[in-house]
């Protein structure tokens, strides 16, 4: 093969290998062009929407009774004063002679309406009691950002809290006889993003 030859050959092959690159390139460019816009950050409307779908679960019975506006937890799903006259003690967990955990085991007990359980069956303390029953959804979304009243929870800890903490996590396993909230767990948990990324707005 003579020089000539050889240097046309390397042209062709450079115009050949310029020609893909710029075939990559256009198809590269119609993809970002056609690609899904990103989701927008949720607005204050959004926002305000998420926390009335969360506040349907808070307010429901497998939450606010264990967040009563005294100090007697309420069960059943009618929310009536607990029977044994049980009251919150110092640590959230009872007095003396009538603990949470005299009745409450570490996991619900068989059968329809018994005791339900958790290792850490408790009412809050008495230093952040997380008031639900009687609030208005304005009143318990502000509340929600008051980390004096949530033992000291930022809104990405709180999100946490409901997300994984055990005990939060029993209001979807209550055990026979008993309604569970309007809202599965992973959609509270949605609602609850949403709510945060949108600025945490409080309904009216």
């Amino acid at each position: 093969m003579n020089a000539t030859s050889a240097g046309r050959k390397n042209i062709f092959s450079f115009l050949i290998s310029a020609l893909i690159l710029v075939f990559l390139f256009a198809v590269c460019k119609i993809a970002t062009i056609h690609a899904a816009p990103p989701n927008p950050k949720p607005d204050a409307a959004a926002s305000r929407e998420a926390f009335l779908q969360v506040y349907k679960v808070f307010t429901s019975p497998r939450c606010q009774n264990c967040h009563p506006f005294g100090d007697s937890p309420l069960q059943g799903d009618d929310s009536h004063v607990h029977l044994q006259n049980v009251v919150r003690g110092k640590d959230g967990h009872g007095v003396y002679g009538m603990r949470c955990n005299t009745c409450h085991q570490s996991a619900n007990l068989s059968g329809e309406h018994l005791p339900p359980g958790n290792p850490k069956w408790s009412l809050p303390a008495p230093e952040h009691k997380m008031i639900i029953v009687g609030r208005t959804p304005a009143e318990l979304c502000r509340q929600l950002k008051d980390p004096k009243q949530t033992g000291g929870r930022s809104l990405p800890q709180l999100l946490e809290h409901v997300s994984t903490d055990d005990l939060v996590g029993w209001a979807w396993n209550p055990g026979t006889g008993r309604t569970l909230p309007p809202l599965s767990r992973a959609d509270t948990v949605a609602q609850m993003k949403i709510w945060i990324d949108g600025g945490a707005a409080c309904p009216q």
